[in-house]
């Protein structure tokens, strides 16, 4: 199995680092002012934890026809441990000890689950909002809270 070096691990790191910092500075309209890279780091995590989230959530509960609260747990859970380890190593590049980290995240991502994930998607679902846009709907109140709790309480310097 290949284990991936130090001197590798850093060059992904400055090499996203480097990619937020440059989409920051060509943001239009000034945003790149009131933006930080970590900010824009979130976003491209978040957009790819996302994208296998729809993607579990449809095979699930569209194709294999899974509950669709138990479908919408499953691909939470493991779209949020991917955006856990992606966070923390190329977004805030975090040196924390992981224990009490982790606890602290999976707090977050449980109030999240409780309040964006369940409580707005099922509830739009139920009311008759298709299952995807519900989830796009509940992803949008997710992510702020997400990136403020992981910005200033998760991985906070």
């Amino acid at each position: 199995m290949y284990k991936v070096t130090d001197s590798e691990r850093g060059q992904a790191v400055r090499w996203f680092r480097a990619l937020c910092e440059g989409v920051t500075a060509r943001l239009p309209f000034g945003l790149g002012r009131w933006l930080v890279p970590t900010f824009v780091g979130y976003l491209l995590v978040s957009a790819v934890t996302f994208v296998g989230d729809l993607l579990m959530l449809t095979g699930l509960h569209g194709g294999l026809g899974m509950a669709l609260p138990i479908a919408i747990t499953v691909a939470y859970v493991t779209a949020f441990g991917m955006s856990y380890l992606l966070n923390r190593v190329l977004n805030f590049a975090s040196h924390a000890p992981v224990g009490p980290q982790l606890i602290l995240y999976i707090v977050v991502v449980a109030i999240n689950y409780v309040a964006f994930i369940l409580g707005v998607t099922s509830g739009l679902s139920a009311l008759g909002v298709e299952y995807h846009l519900a989830r796009i709907v509940g992803g949008l109140g997710e992510g702020l809270f997400m990136y403020t709790a992981m910005r200033w309480l998760v991985f906070r310097r």
